[in-house]
């Protein structure tokens, strides 16, 4: 028996607890973690315990522990070194979608191996750039589109890298924090506020998680062009007008969510098919604009504490094991 170390929140913020590993059996690995990812948006509303009670199911993760809203083990992006399993995969880098814990054992099936010319530091965000393919696949843009994406979270971000790939579309990133513009400039694309924002857009994908950006989409598409709503917002409720131009420009809010592949691809793609095309997407440079920080793993129940209150300004932010 091996024992790790594994993160929980647990209402009073939280701990890091013992974790026994036993052997991996026939067809299981154990990985070593190296980095994990905080996904800002959805880890910090499990942290406030602001999972709505009609979500529990919907909301665990694929290795979660405990049930919501507390204590629970919480987290999908994880990167390690496989240190027993196949002979393929002994040595090899792997992303699983794993919660924050030193070491862990799943079965071989769960984990990608990280393809050549993508660094494991920029593999965590493989969770959220798979994310970001299915609200692509979802959205369809075509060449030369006038793309907005209104919210430049670490979701929003993704998505703007891959818009960029589109020929000829003309993205724009939107948010309200000026600091902003320097990652869109990394990503290639350009920026606004939601003020000088450009209007008659073919498409807008919403990431901002807030009522204000929501409504703000609405009013920065052409008639009968589509909202693509990516934001998630734990137990807040939500209001948007809809009345002015809505219903006489035959407007569209489509809502997009990692947890099914998107109907455009289901009978054609398995959720292993899309999370390695989200790490082959990440030998992009560009992403690494989108790691705003790194802290020992010690230290993430304070790091998680600053995220939620605001206080810990950050895209994603790597935890380090050693």
């Amino acid at each position: 028996m091996r024992e790790a170390r594994a993160f929980w929140a647990t209402g009073s913020g939280g701990d890091i607890r013992s974790a026994p590993l036993a052997a991996p059996g026939e067809g299981e690995v154990l990985v070593r973690t190296l980095y994990s990812g905080v996904s800002r948006g959805t880890e910090t509303l499990v942290f406030a315990g602001r999972v709505p009670a009609d979500q529990h199911d919907a909301m665990r993760a694929p290795f979660q522990e405990g049930d919501f809203p507390f204590p629970v083990k919480y987290g999908y992006l994880n990167v390690g070194v496989v240190e027993a399993g196949p002979p393929a995969l002994l040595g090899r880098a792997v992303f699983c979608l794993y919660p924050h814990q030193s070491a862990y054992v799943v079965p071989q099936e769960s984990v990608i191996p990280v393809p050549d010319g993508v660094p494991p530091r920029r593999a965590v965000l493989a969770g959220t750039v798979e994310t970001a393919v299915n609200a692509l696949w979802d959205a369809a843009p075509l060449i030369g589109d006038r793309v907005t994406v209104l919210g430049a979270g670490m979701v929003g971000c993704c998505v703007a890298a891959l818009l960029r790939s589109v020929p000829g579309a003309e993205v724009e990133l939107v948010d309200t924090d000026p600091s902003r513009r320097a990652i869109a400039e990394a990503l290639g694309v350009t920026f606004a506020s939601p003020d000088t924002a450009s209007g008659s857009r073919d498409l807008v994908v919403h990431a901002s998680a807030t009522q204000a950006g929501l409504q703000r989409s609405l009013e920065l598409l052409r008639p009968e062009a589509t909202v693509i709503e990516l934001s998630w917002y734990g137990d807040r409720p939500v209001a948007v007008s809809l009345g002015g131009a809505f219903h006489s420009g035959r407007l569209t809010i489509r809502s997009s969510q990692v947890g099914t592949v998107s109907p455009a691809r289901a009978s054609t793609r398995t959720y292993a098919d899309r999370l390695a095309l989200a790490l082959r997407l990440l030998r992009d440079e560009a992403f690494d604009a989108l790691i705003t920080g790194e802290s020992p793993f010690e230290d993430l129940p304070s790091v998680l504490s600053r995220l939620a209150d605001g206080t810990l300004p950050a895209l994603c932010h790597v935890i380090t094991y050693t």
